[in-house]
C-alpha cells in the first residue's frame, strides 16, 4: 500500500479547505496519509511568530486560535520523524549536490527513507531530488 506524505504547502492547502486536495485525501485511506516533523516545525514556527507579532485584541486572539488549530491538526495526522535512515538519505542528496531549500531537502530525505510518495505542488524544487516520487493533488 502506498504512503502519501504531504509537504508544508499541501498541509497548508488542506488546512485552508482547498477542494482539490480534500477530494484526493477522501479517496485514500487515512492511515496512508502522513506529513513530516519538518512540516510540523515550519508551521509551529510560523504560528509562534504570529503570536509574537500580535499585540492585543482580535489579532492576538486570532493568532492563538491559529496556533491551537495547528496543534489539533498535528494531533490528528501521522507525523514521520527525522530518523537515522533520513539522515543517510539527506547526506546522499547533499553529496549529489541537490540544490533546494534546507527544509525541502529534509522533507525529501524523510520521504525517500520510507519509500513514500510526496504530495506537493512544488515540482520545480522537489523534481531535483533523484528517486523521489511526486504527486500534485493541488490541481
Amino acid at each position: 500500500m502506498a504512503l502519501y506524505v504531504l509537504d508544508t504547502d499541501s498541509v497548508t492547502f488542506q488546512q485552508a479547505g482547498r477542494e482539490s486536495i480534500l477530494r484526493r485525501l477522501a479517496a485514500v485511506p487515512a492511515d496512508t496519509v502522513y506529513t513530516t516533523v519538518i512540516t510540523l516545525r515550519e508551521q509551529l514556527r510560523g504560528r509562534l511568530a504570529d503570536v509574537d507579532r500580535a499585540i492585543e485584541g482580535p489579532a492576538l486572539e486570532h493568532a492563538y486560535e491559529r496556533l491551537q488549530a495547528t496543534l489539533l491538526y498535528f494531533c490528528r495526522i501521522n507525523v514521520l520523524p527525522f530518523t537515522a535512515a533520513a539522515t543517510v538519505r539527506l547526506m546522499e542528496l547533499r553529496e549529489r549536490k541537490v540544490r533546494i531549500g534546507t527544509q525541502d531537502l529534509r522533507i525529501a530525505a524523510i520521504v525517500l527513507s520510507v519509500n513514500a510518495i510526496l504530495v506537493t505542488s512544488n515540482r520545480r524544487d522537489f523534481d531535483q531530488a533523484p528517486g523521489l516520487t511526486i504527486e500534485d493533488w493541488n490541481q
